[in-house]
């Protein structure tokens, strides 16, 4: 298969841009029956979606000190999880990388200021192996990944997104890879409040993404999510969330209006996808 090469004049059709839920270590792909109705959307949206080019995917999982972009041409398979059944460890996703777009990403990072490095060395992390598992599961687009920063700055990975913009129009098909809600022990303890919680929660991220209203205001809302409803309960750690960031980003320069195109129940929380077309 042949690298990325950038066309020489823009498609009319932008790519969308999607966050999704991607669940619990590799339980979507086990059958487990608290993920089915994600397996099942992460099974149909492929449906829904233009083929593109290539696949820049945004996991939780991997973060640097600066943006690193993932640039070997057969990335091994990282199985970051735990105490899974045994084949849920041999696993595989075959998709190649693709230099050229993780040269023509660093470009773009480059010409905003923004300090990033290849990588050649980073396989796949669950948080892309398992959806794409289920979203393509011929594995037959190339995929590159994009590191978080370990700084967690909203600010910073909206930036980062809005640098990437132009790959809209080029075919690739940005993927932020997390979860809306991410607390560990609020999932296993089936205390009420954590339903009620998420919900809150919830509920204030999709006003603020799907609602009509300025770029301007969406952006000092995920800037300042922290004092959302119950945003500490529902996101101790903040990098399940940050994969939305880079999201708005890439999308807000030409619809910043998100659609909820999911909305389910995992472990008794509210969990959501977006997309931006």
């Amino acid at each position: 298969m042949g690298g990325f090469q950038a066309e020489n004049n823009a498609p009319a059709q932008l790519m969308p841009v999607l966050y999704i839920p991607h669940g619990g270590g590799p339980l979507p792909v086990l059958g487990d029956a608290n993920h089915r109705a994600l397996t099942a959307f992460l099974q149909n949206i492929g449906a829904h979606l233009p083929r593109p080019k290539a696949l820049l995917m945004v996991s939780a999982h991997w973060e640097e000190p600066i943006a690193n972009v993932s640039s070997a041409a057969a990335p091994a398979m990282l199985y970051d999880y735990t105490g899974f059944p045994p084949e849920s460890y041999q696993f595989q996703y075959p998709a190649p990388g693709d230099a050229a777009l993780a040269h023509k990403i660093l470009g773009l990072l480059s010409a905003q200021g923004i300090a990033a490095a290849l990588n050649p060395a980073r396989g796949f992390d669950h948080g892309v192996f398992v959806p794409l598992m289920l979203i393509h599961p011929a594995a037959d687009i190339p995929v590159v990944q994009l590191s978080l920063l370990t700084s967690l700055d909203p600010a910073a990975h909206i930036a980062l997104g809005r640098a990437l913009a132009p790959l809209r129009a080029e075919g690739v098909l940005v993927i932020g890879s997390g979860l809306s809600f991410h607390n560990m022990q609020a999932f296993f303890s089936g205390a009420p409040e954590a339903g009620t919680r998420s919900a809150q929660f919830d509920d204030w991220l999709t006003q603020l993404l799907t609602a009509e209203g300025s770029t301007a205001a969406q952006q000092a809302g995920l800037e300042h999510w922290q004092d959302a409803p119950a945003a500490r309960y529902c996101h101790p750690r903040e990098e399940h969330l940050l994969p939305l960031h880079v999201c708005f980003g890439v999308a807000s320069g030409a619809s910043a209006r998100a659609v909820r195109n999911f909305t389910g129940r995992l472990f008794n929380t509210r969990i959501a996808s977006f997309i931006w077309r």
